[in-house]
């Protein structure tokens, strides 16, 4: 030890002769009262963490605290050891005999910087030998957002006023190499975390405790703290498109530790709290401190996800510059993508302090992920306040390579017991004669037939919900509860013509498939689209699920939508792809798909397919691969890769059933396939990559006799008329009932026609 040293612990042994304590001006008591070596341990896990932490000990801070450790006199050094750690005290906590909790500012200068995270220490007192967590809460970093109930009903929560009093993040640091507890040693330090989304002068309220009943009286476990916070740099992101054009992309931006900035759970529209990803357009800013970021950007699933690794120096400006790359591109080939089911309101949305997010929002998520149709769908929630932003055409954001339009989800309505209903493409959104929510429909029928009639195009969401079955065999004969939300009236709707489509994707997918197949097999021709129930389902980003639809000419959203109507269309999780699909020489989509042979025979099918997968699996994608059906992801490239190839199957499927297999190497390229397939009697064929991809289906007609393709299948929709009706008959009103019979019954009539028609099962 040097001779510095020795003198500091003499002085610092004698003073301790006179008290246990020793309580300087502005600084927290040293107590003597407590074992060297394991607060020695404490000490160097503590230096250890705020090394970890980005706030590492100074060069002679970590010389002193070597020295108080190394002393062979461990009075002097439980002394040094504490006056070193306790100028890095922000709040000095007590926990008295009787485990009560009070707190006293400590000697570190609270500074901050703007959005990013401080570390401080708290010095533990802990006369009680309390073994439970430490924990911190604050009124300042309350949740500034209110999360929807899914109830249409006005919610009364937080004002805008309250959002500038919100303007922190604070956490207890506990993993390691801290301990999650309390040791129960007398004195221990713990380190707390906070971080401000705003810079200047703001006052936190900081409350300890160690579990309830343990503050003080008279709220002595709070510390009320003016901290001056120092603006972050802010960076402007230069972000080009693969053709070096101006572009909006997602970016992910986080620290050595894996923290994610700007603060999620102090974001406002139009960044979401619930993502970890920003959208941020060529010449935007972020606002980040000064130091050293991971940084993952791309735009959708048609684009390679990069990552770079970003320094961003001390001052008030910095700039970062990223150039997109694409692995396909389907809107040059004229497929445009869309995903027809997100909100703006409700779920994961805040409702408080506004109803939802604006247009403007949410047209920054849709460009963000590349999205060349959003469908924003008013529903339940916020109603009456996003319903505003309907006018019956695109939005006047809309770009000529990116729309969005406004719709109705029929979600929180009397009908929604019988199915959440999709209407796109409306002039009208207010059901005849109705002025609230309340008024509309008890069952699906009549809002289908009022969509269809004003030119709308119309289908169920979410159709797997109510419609669960424990055999994942696609299809597979058992009648499910049709309890549920998604396409359970769809059995007898579809029967009077009045479904444009049924939508996948977002729920598991033999519950979607399973009754679509059924009623295939029946002749009908409802088409299949695809969708995310943006955020509800999923929250992760819009256009998880997508539709893609093929235009003879530029993008047009009632040209997209009757793609969508037609079948001239695929869906996808957007990491595979069925393009161009066709038998002998009809398109898909095409003069109603409707294929005619004089006689059976075998057709040529023809299609482009496409893929992407990195070349072997890693242990996140094998446990995508590894859950069951009904686990989301539903629909995931992963799940179909063989083995551990980077193969996926590419199927041929005639009236539900697999005919013909070719295995493709997902490695992004566009691959021509042909396939022979022989054709007995009328049926429909259609192509998919199972769960990953779906093609609508072509419709061989062989001497123009119906689709009657299975007796099993007629005999399924049959039975599900009836279970369907003793599920939804109690809740549709009395008035309405009868009507609602009538059309039960109208399926059940044209389900036995058909059941008499089919010669085979």
């Amino acid at each position: 030890m040097n001779p510095h040293h020795r003198r500091r612990f003499s002085l610092i042994a004698a003073a301790l002769v006179v008290a246990t304590t020793v309580a300087r001006a502005d600084d927290l008591p040293v107590y003597q009262d407590v074992e060297f070596q394991p607060l020695a341990a404490q000490a160097r896990r503590v230096a250890q963490s705020l090394e970890m932490l980005g706030q590492p000990l100074s060069a002679e801070e970590r010389a002193r605290l070597d020295a108080a450790i190394e002393t062979a006199d461990p009075g002097p050094g439980v002394a040094a050891i504490q006056e070193l750690l306790d100028e890095r005290c922000l709040v000095g906590v007590e926990i008295s005999a009787e485990s009560r909790v009070k707190s006293a500012p400590g000697p570190a200068a609270p500074k901050l910087v703007q959005g990013g995270w401080s570390v401080f220490l708290v010095k533990v007192r802990n006369e009680a030998g309390v073994t439970a967590r430490l924990l911190v809460e604050s009124p300042n970093a309350a949740p500034i957002y209110k999360q929807s109930t899914g109830s249409a009903e006005p919610k009364h929560g937080i004002d805008k006023a309250d959002l500038i009093d919100r303007w922190c993040d604070v956490a207890m640091y506990d993993d390691r190499p801290m301990v999650r507890r309390l040791s129960g040693l007398s004195v221990e330090y713990r380190i707390v975390q906070i971080a401000s989304r705003d810079a200047g002068r703001r006052e936190a309220k900081l409350t300890f405790s160690v579990g309830q009943g343990s503050q003080d009286l008279g709220f002595r476990g709070d510390v009320d703290v003016l901290f001056a916070i120092e603006p972050a740099v802010t960076v402007t992101l230069g972000v080009l498109d693969v053709d070096d054009r101006p572009t909006m992309a997602s970016f992910v931006i986080k620290d050595r530790l894996g923290r994610v900035y700007p603060s999620p759970s102090r974001r406002l529209a139009p960044d979401f709290f619930f993502h970890p990803q920003i959208y941020r357009a060529d010449g935007e800013t972020v606002l980040l401190p000064a130091g050293e970021y991971d940084v993952q950007y791309t735009r959708g699933p048609e684009y390679l996800v990069q990552t770079r690794h970003v320094t961003v120096p001390g001052g008030e400006t910095h700039r970062e510059d990223f150039k997109l790359e694409r692995w396909i591109h389907l809107a040059a080939m004229n497929w445009f993508s869309g995903d027809h089911h997100v909100h703006a309101a409700g779920c994961a949305h805040y409702e408080d302090p506004t109803q939802g997010v604006r247009p403007e929002d949410m047209w920054r998520h849709i460009l963000g992920e590349d999205l060349d149709v959003g469908c924003v769908l008013s529903w339940g929630p916020c109603w009456y306040a996003q319903k505003e932003f309907f006018d019956g055409s695109v939005s006047k954001l809309s770009t000529a390579e990116n729309l969005m339009r406004y719709d109705v989800e029929v979600s929180g309505f009397p009908s929604s017991h019988a199915g959440h209903l999709s209407l796109l493409r409306l002039k009208e959104d207010d059901y005849p004669g109705a002025t609230r929510i309340e008024e509309w429909p008890s069952w699906d029928l009549p809002v289908l037939r009022w969509g269809k009639e004003q030119g709308g195009v119309v289908g169920f969401s979410h159709s797997g919900w109510g419609l669960k079955t424990d055999s994942n065999e696609i299809p597979n004969y058992e009648i499910p509860p049709f309890d549920g939300i998604g396409a359970n009236e769809y059995i007898v709707d579809v029967v009077h013509d009045a479904v444009d489509f049924i939508s996948a994707v977002d729920t598991p997918i033999p519950w979607e498939l399973n009754v679509w197949y059924h009623t295939l097999n029946c002749g009908y021709r409802t088409r299949i689209s695809g969708e995310t129930d943006f955020p509800c389902i999923y929250g992760e980003r819009v256009g998880l699920g997508r539709a893609y639809v093929k235009l003879d000419g530029p993008l047009d959203f009632d040209a997209w939508a009757q793609g969508i109507k037609e079948g001239r269309s695929y869906v996808s999780d957007g990491r595979s792809h069925l393009v161009d699909f066709q038998v002998d020489d009809r398109k898909v989509g095409e003069e109603g798909s409707e294929l005619n042979l004089p006689a059976a025979a075998t057709v040529k099918v023809r299609l482009k397919a496409a893929a992407l997968l990195a070349e072997k699996p890693t242990p996140k994608t094998e446990a995508i691969r590894s859950r069951p059906l009904d686990v989301q992801p539903y629909w995931h490239l992963e799940r179909a890769r063989v083995g551990d190839s980077r193969k996926v199957p590419v199927e041929i499927v005639v009236d539900g059933l697999p005919v013909a297999r070719r295995e493709i190497e997902a490695d992004g390229s566009i691959q021509d396939l042909e396939f022979d397939v022989a054709i007995a009697r009328s049926s429909w064929i259609a192509a998919r990559i199972l769960p990953s991809a779906h093609a609508n289906p072509v419709f061989v007609i062989v001497d123009g006799k119906p689709i009657r393709a299975s007796r099993k299948s007629a005999e399924w929709c049959l039975e599900s008329v009836d279970q369907c009706w003793r599920r939804k008959e109690p809740a549709i009103r009395d008035s309405e009932r009868e009507a609602a019979k009538d059309a039960y019954e109208g399926a059940r009539v044209a389900y036995r026609k058909i059941l008499s028609e089919c010669d085979a099962d």
